[in-house]
This record gives structure tokens, sequence and C-alpha cells, in this order.
């Protein structure tokens, strides 16, 4: 008996965490499969240290199911959690659960991805139209000759990615870059199909000038994303072919440094955390917090790569 007591003691210790953290702030990604939301993990996590009352909990969708991320809202929202932080995989059904959250009395902000019409109190995150002006702007400076386009999206629902979409058509409006058919495909957050995508669009079109991916997925495997532009190399060192990729994560650098893409234009997802975490904190203090803070944006290319990996 007095050996099961001591086990059921120290059971107990173990699951007690280190200090008794006065909020319990969740930060919920699209899918956590995506390496990009392991930086605003990691901003999170180190800010709520850092603040020493804060407990930071990161959970979402293994991958990108939007019904799945309204799940896990709804369950944190029952366990009265202090405050959440949503990167908002499909706007309609994210609207209906920071409804149910708010009314809940737990406030919400939103991050990388948002929704405005909703009861979020800000958004934390990139400028998605500047970025996809960014993203195009590069592709229209690295080959102002023009060709044929395609670009590779996320997720059908996301705001975000649909405001990156017209940023990059705006960019080259007006340009002799034209746009194929069936583009943007939708990978839904799939590195393994975003690369599969990619060889379609090139088969199918022969003559395509330039691809770009408006988030990091393709990257994101490494060595799939590596054997297609390897397949490519030779149009890629010519300037027949062009890949401007969107995001900056170390395995997107390391491609850039060996020659299997032309350019990125990175976020800043770890700042995201850090900043989530200092707003949901403002909020629980009844202090007044900006509706909108943007994170900026990073250009990355073969002359500044070997700085940007130190």
């Amino acid at each position: 008996m007095r050996k099961l007591l001591l086990a059921g003691i120290a059971v107990a210790m173990m699951a007690t965490p280190a200090f008794a953290a006065n909020y319990r702030f969740v930060i919920v990604p699209k899918a956590m499969n995506n390496p990009f939301f392991d930086f605003a993990r990691d901003g999170c996590l180190k800010r709520a240290k850092e603040l020493g009352n804060i407990e930071c909990i990161y959970k979402g969708p293994v991958e990108h199911e939007p019904a799945t991320q309204a799940q896990i809202i709804q369950d944190f929202v029952t366990q009265k959690v202090d405050g959440l932080a949503i990167s908002v995989a499909d706007v309609a059904a994210m609207t209906k659960s920071i409804e149910a959250a708010t009314a809940a009395g737990i406030p919400v902000i939103t991050f990388d991805a948002d929704a405005p019409g909703s009861k979020r109190i800000a958004y934390i995150g990139t400028n998605n139209k500047e970025f996809g002006v960014a993203l195009g702007k590069e592709l229209l400076k690295l080959r102002p000759d023009g060709g044929k386009y395609a670009m590779v999206s996320g997720g059908p629902g996301a705001k975000n990615l649909a405001e990156r979409v017209d940023g990059v058509r705006e960019a080259l409006k007006g340009s002799k870059w034209t746009e194929v058919a069936g583009s943007p495909t939708f990978c839904n957050d799939d590195p393994a199909l975003a690369v599969q995508q990619m060889t379609d669009m090139r088969t199918a079109t022969p003559d395509l000038a330039a691809i770009v991916p408006i988030g990091g997925w393709p990257m994101f495997a490494p060595e799939g994303f590596k054997a297609f532009a390897s397949r490519n190399k030779k149009d890629i060192d010519s300037g027949k072919f062009t890949l401007v990729v969107a995001d900056t994560l170390k395995m997107q650098l390391e491609l850039l440094r060996d020659g299997y893409a032309n350019a990125l234009v990175g976020q800043r997802p770890f700042e995201m955390g850090e900043k989530a975490m200092d707003t949901l904190l403002a909020i629980k203090k009844g202090e007044k917090v900006p509706e909108i803070v943007y994170t900026g944006l990073d250009l990355v290319t073969k002359d500044n790569v070997a700085q940007m990996l130190k």
C-alpha cells in the first residue's frame, strides 16, 4: 500500500508544472505537420518562459483539416483556457469558433491567417497582399522578359493565401507574364502533394517559365523538391525556368544556397509566436492592443543567403 501511495505521489509531482501559471494561452496552427508553425510554437514557448506567469499550449490538427481545427478550439473553450491565438484554416468555420470562444469569455486573436469579419480582437502576422506583391516583384526582377507562370497555394478557404495570390497577380499585371489555366493549385498544406503539383504543371506546360509557391510547402519536402529541381536544373541555371518561393525556413535557405531555387520571400513566424503571448497578456490585463500587427518580410537571394544561414 505504501509503495502504491508513493508511486501516486511521484506521478502527481511529474504532472505538476514547475510554476503555477496565471494564464493558459493556446496557439492553434492550421496543421502541426507544417514546419512553418514550429517556429511560431518556439516563439510562444520562449516568450511564455520569459514572462514567467504564462503556460504556452500548442495544439492543432496534424494535417490541414478545418473541421478538426474547429473541434480542437471547442475543446479548449470547454476547458476554459485564458486565451486563444489561431491561424485560420477556413474563415467561415473559424468565424463560428471564434464567436463561440468570445461568448464564453475567452479572448481570441489570430496569427499568420486572419478572419477579419470575426470577433477576434487582433491579428498578428504578415501583410499577405504585400507578401504576394513581393513574390511577384521578385519574379519580375529576375525575369522581366516574362513567360507563362503558375502558383501553388494551400487551402482554398484560407483568406491569407487568397490575398497572396491576388498580390502576385497585381505585381505582374501589365507585364509580359501570363498565368496558366488551373493556377493556383491547392495542396492543402501537403508538401508531397505540392511537389507533385509542380511536376504535373511542368509536364502539362513544357514551356512553363516559372512556378511561384505562395507558401513553402514543396520545400518542406526537401528531398522531393530537390528531385524536382534537379530534373529542371539545366533550365534553372540557364534562366529558362525560375522558382520564387515563399518562406525562409533553414531547409529552404539551404536549397536556395545549393542552387535549387532563385529567390525566397520569408515571413517571421517566431516573432508571431512571441507577439501572440504579449498581446493575449495585455488583453487579460485590460490594456488596449493594436488590431493589426505586421511582423515584416525578408527577401533572400543567392547574394545574402549565406548571411541568413548564420
